[in-house]
């Protein structure tokens, strides 16, 4: 019989008697491996409801203490970890590889996290008056909502909780219905440190039912979304009727610029690795790619066969593959309709360009596409598959005038071996992240954090954690 996950409100496991299931399935396969509950609205507000009692009294606890309960939580992933990987690789479809970076990566996130409870600070601030000092408290928010996407659901709990907690503020998660294994998973062991009841819930279901419940209710004061741009434009829409505030990572078409006196080889290898991870499903995977015309013709002869020798397949079956399956039919649809737009248009496929028939599953060949206007759909949209357009520059200026033109601001990648033009890009191209001379993967110590419509706010480091707390201004007059 298919396991049926339940609830986790105010401490105990409950059950959704009425509610609609929603099945998982294995990407690789179409094999149902659970179901979730789609939850109705009074449940949801029940666990926003637990949530708000409990905060005042974690709020009250010294950060220090509250900082022990992540490390239990770590710790607890750290002996799970095997079955942890297997379960995100089953339902999300990621090589086994990136699954157990994954999950220690999450383990490590809470130990960080954990280690800023020494380290929250307000200010004084100098007054005008006499006798009078002023003073900047940094204080939770209250009740935070956090709505996961389903690409890496493990490490986003971990975000989202994480500096919530250790502000002193409670939590309800809504984790992706695409992926729901992991979080109930993740909520077995919570449930056995010792965590007060109320301060972390999780509710299951779609956005349309449970997570615009969660965004609707007036009791939470802030919404964390991390996926697209048209989930996040409509979480701003319901929080605006409650002003509450919003911290949204949303879509991504990162620019990667090659100039003429780059390294070749070195940036093959590094857009290709930040191209084929987890199936080219991350927001900061390079999405597009700006070459000089100098040295083009070469580096889209390495970038091809760079790209064309990436394995994909069943990544519970052969641990050998470079990526593994689509999240679903309507994601590589969506690849293979850019593709062939883009084709229709004049670009050439250099290698791959279809949906790869292994039998079952959604796979996508690794694609390039050369002679690509800038100005086209897939250049400017985002893909979210295996995908890598090519269009030729002049010169660095044109590099980053096209990088610039852009809806997204998330992530950016520059090669080259001169210092100057590095550095001009660190001040011109206006995006959250640029990477010079490397693939695109953030440090839990950054900020991770877009412009434009890749999203308001950020996360990670100290500007992460401070995105969790309001400031309460104090005036003293002795």
């Amino acid at each position: 019989m298919t396991s049926q996950h339940r609830n986790y409100i105010n401490g105990a496991f409950v059950s959704s008697a009425g509610a609609a299931m929603i099945p998982v399935r294995n990407p690789a396969t179409g094999a149902v491996l659970s179901e979730v509950p789609d939850t109705s609205a009074d449940q949801v507000d029940a666990a926003i409801g637990a949530a708000k009692a409990a905060q005042r009294g974690w709020e009250a606890l010294p950060a220090i203490e509250r900082a022990g309960y992540l490390r239990r939580i770590a710790a607890e992933i750290r002996s799970n970890a095997p079955a942890l990987a297997r379960a995100i690789v089953e339902e999300q479809g990621k090589i086994m590889s990136l699954a157990e970076v994954e999950v220690g990566f999450t383990a490590d996130y809470l130990d960080y996290m954990a280690e800023w409870a020494r380290r929250i600070e307000g200010e004084i601030v100098t007054s005008d008056r006499p006798n009078e000092t002023i003073f900047l408290f940094r204080q939770a928010i209250g009740v935070v909502g956090g709505i996961l996407p389903w690409n890496f659901p493990f490490f986003l709990i971990a975000r989202k909780l994480a500096p919530a907690l250790v502000t002193g503020n409670t939590i309800v998660i809504k984790p992706s219905e695409e992926t729901p294994n992991n979080a109930a998973m993740f909520m077995d062991l919570l449930s056995g440190v010792g965590l007060p009841a109320g301060v972390v819930n999780m509710v299951y279901g779609c956005g349309a039912s449970t997570g615009r419940a969660l965004c609707e209710n007036p009791d939470v004061g802030m919404l964390s979304f991390t996926g697209s741009v048209e989930t996040g434009s409509r979480i701003m829409e319901a929080a605006a009727r409650n002003i509450t505030k919003v911290n949204l990572e949303l879509g991504g078409k990162a620019p990667a610029i090659v100039c003429a006196d780059a390294d070749l080889e070195l940036a093959a290898n590094a857009i290709t690795a930040s191209r084929v991870i987890n199936s080219g499903q991350v927001c900061n995977c390079a999405e597009r790619v700006y070459v000089e015309r100098a040295v083009a013709d070469e580096f889209v002869d390495r970038l091809t066969r760079k790209m064309a020798g990436s394995t994909f397949g069943n990544p519970l079956e052969d641990r050998s593959v470079d990526y593994g399956p689509m999240i679903n039919k309507a994601g590589s649809d969506k690849v293979a309709g850019l593709v062939d737009r883009a084709t229709a248009a004049g670009a050439e496929v250099m290698t791959g360009g279809e949906v790869a028939d292994l039998g079952a599953g959604n796979y996508f060949q690794p694609t390039v596409l050369a002679g690509v206007a800038h100005d086209s759909e897939i250049m400017q949209k985002e893909v979210f598959g295996p995908v890598l357009p090519v269009n030729v520059i002049e010169d660095l200026d044109q590099g980053i005038a096209r990088a610039n033109d852009s809806d997204y601001g998330l992530t950016s990648s520059i090669y080259t071996r001169d210092i100057g033009a590095a550095m001009r890009a660190c001040r011109d191209i206006k995006f959250g992240e640029t990477y010079i001379n490397r693939e695109n993967f953030e440090a839990m110590q950054g900020y991770h954090a877009g412009v434009r419509k890749s999203g308001i706010g950020g996360a990670d480091g100290k500007h992460g954690l401070y995105e969790y707390t309001q400031t309460h201004m104090v005036y003293l007059q002795a």
